[in-house]
């Protein structure tokens, strides 16, 4: 039985589910206290992931957990022994308390694992993660050309691969190692096999949107976070589930459903998912250092309503609490992007006066999604963008354009992220006011430049259509219009050029979202005792 709940543990660390395998390994070595590898897995998982650092708390659990690995391999085969022995240089506190620094001690002791042991799927695939772990979110430039250490980290996965297609770990993690490429679709393969390999385990579900996301697919990653939801959501329920998974993890799922739903054109899936995420957020979690992230799922619906023009429903959103300087800015931006939209300009005014008040609060540079980009310059792409919307409401289209080009600028220097943290490419809005400037050659290559960073989405591909149209280009056009009745199939909405055509949706009643909606079809087979 211990090896069964070490196993479990295992593949819910290849899932990223490190609370719920921290249990399933503590179970484990319950039923057996001599367990080396159930010792090393327990310290393995309070350790740096590929999403997160190390918590300084879990530092000292970390390395008694390790010496009792220790203690206990005596009895543990070669690659264990090898394993445990690299894990003593991630957790050597007597050396440094820089974990960055032995992080790098861990890479490098298991390099050496890794030469003796170059056809072990799990160590192999562990070394990999360990490499990851130095460069998290890091692996391509924008445009997708792999940094200088990217290359090692996909060679080692892919052995793997080619060994063990179906070995969960490296499945999942060669999506992470792909997917911010320029060649995503080397991830399919991983992607579609992903989907079946761990059905109980949402974020494994949930992970084949990755690429889907990256390959234009967007119908495909809207089905696997549905399900995905659908797991998690049953899994937290029957297994009392808690930490940063049901808070952080979860929700993901709803997050990423909310864009791929948009770049499909199904606005009322990715509205009411929107308001899923926004009511899933602890209010008062949110405000602790490092789970700020949760302040900016708080406001998706935000940028969610605004890409689809819905107003009104904008403007009966509450005000948020003064001490959250993000959220704040977030709402002041959807008002005054609702009242430039209804035409009144004195009060869109208002707003971006209050939202450029609001961004000289230094806390906003404290605040980061992910620890990868910082609120703050979302708020200046929000305040651009706003302040461009009242000028081309004002007919001056030629300020407003170069606005947009900075705002365009800003977002291109964001850190890679998916879904993207400035939520919806802001070239969709500046190639709406090329082409009503009739600037056709300059909003062409604006729409070619989206679809190069979101492939096959339909906003891009109707402003595409329609330069093209304006130069006469019509075979390419005709070629296009394919394209886009294609990625438009299961779309609610309809476009003007890249932009909504404003109709009117039955009225989404957020309130429905704010209670517990957590609930499901799905099984995950065994939860680790104590959580039912």
């Amino acid at each position: 039985m211990a090896h069964r709940f070490f196993n479990q543990g295992l593949n819910l660390t290849y899932g990223f589910n490190h609370g719920e395998a921290e249990r399933s390994y503590r179970e484990a070595i319950r039923l057996d206290s001599t367990c080396a590898m159930c010792y090393w897995g327990a310290a393995y998982v309070l350790g740096t992931n590929y999403n997160a650092a190390m918590e300084e708390a879990k530092q000292a659990e970390a390395q008694r957990l390790t010496q009792k690995a220790v203690e206990y391999s005596h009895n543990a085969t070669d690659w264990e022994r090898a394993l445990i022995q690299a894990s003593v240089s991630r957790y050597s506190y007597e050396k440094t308390k820089d974990q960055s620094i032995l992080d790098k001690a861990y890479a490098e002791a298991m390099s050496k694992v890794y030469e003796q042991f170059t056809s072990h799927d799990d160590i192999v695939s562990l070394y990999a993660e360990s490499l990851m772990n130095l460069h998290p979110w890091d692996l391509y430039t924008r445009r997708g050309e792999p940094k200088p250490w990217t290359h090692e980290i996909v060679h080692t996965i892919e052995s793997v691969l080619k060994r063990n297609p179906h070995h969960p770990g490296a499945n999942h993690l060669y999506i992470h190692v792909v997917e911010a490429s320029a060649t995503p679709e080397r991830g399919l393969a991983s992607a579609d096999r992903l989907y079946d390999l761990m059905p109980g385990a949402g974020h494994i579900v949930h992970m084949p949107s990755h690429i889907y996301i990256r390959t234009g697919d967007y119908h495909k990653g809207s089905m696997v976070n549905e399900k995905a939801a659908e797991v998690d959501s049953l899994y937290i329920t029957n297994c009392n589930s808690q930490g940063a998974y049901p808070l952080v993890y979860f929700p993901h799922n709803i997050h990423f459903l909310a864009a791929t739903a948009a770049f499909e054109g199904r606005g009322e899936t990715s509205i009411n998912a929107a308001f899923r995420v926004a009511s899933h957020v602890d209010t008062t979690v949110m405000r602790e250092a490092g789970m700020q992230t949760l302040q900016h799922y708080r406001m998706i619906p935000h940028y969610v309503l605004v890409k689809f023009m819905q107003w009104d429903h904008i403007l009966t959103l509450p005000q948020p609490a003064s001490d959250l300087v993000y959220p704040q800015s977030v709402w002041r931006y959807a008002r005054g992007m609702a009242f430039a939209g209804k035409n009144k300009l004195p009060e869109a005014k208002q707003e971006l006066k209050t939202l450029k008040t609001l961004m000289q609060d230094s806390t906003l540079k404290t605040i980061t999604i992910w620890e990868l980009n910082g609120a703050d310059k979302l708020i200046e792409i929000a305040s651009r963008v706003l302040q461009a919307e009242i000028l081309r409401k004002e007919g001056n289209n030629n300020t407003a354009i170069s606005l947009l080009q900075e705002a365009t600028d800003i977002e291109d220097k964001l850190n890679y992220n998916e879904p993207p943290d400035w939520f919806f490419s802001v070239r969709h809005s500046l190639g709406a006011v090329l082409l009503e400037n009739r600037q056709y050659k300059e909003a062409e290559k604006v729409f070619k430049d989206d679809l190069f960073f979101i492939p096959k989405n339909g906003w891009a591909l109707n402003g595409l259509y329609q330069s093209l149209i304006g130069q006469k280009k019509l075979n390419e056009a005709r070629e296009v219009k394919k394209q886009f009745g294609q990625a438009w199939q299961y779309a609610d909405i309809e476009l003007a050029s890249s932009e909504v055509r404003p109709i009117a949706y039955r009225n989404i009643n957020n309130e429905k979202f704010t209670g517990s909606y957590l609930a499901g079809l799905s099984t995950i087979s065994v939860c680790s005792p104590g959580r039912k």
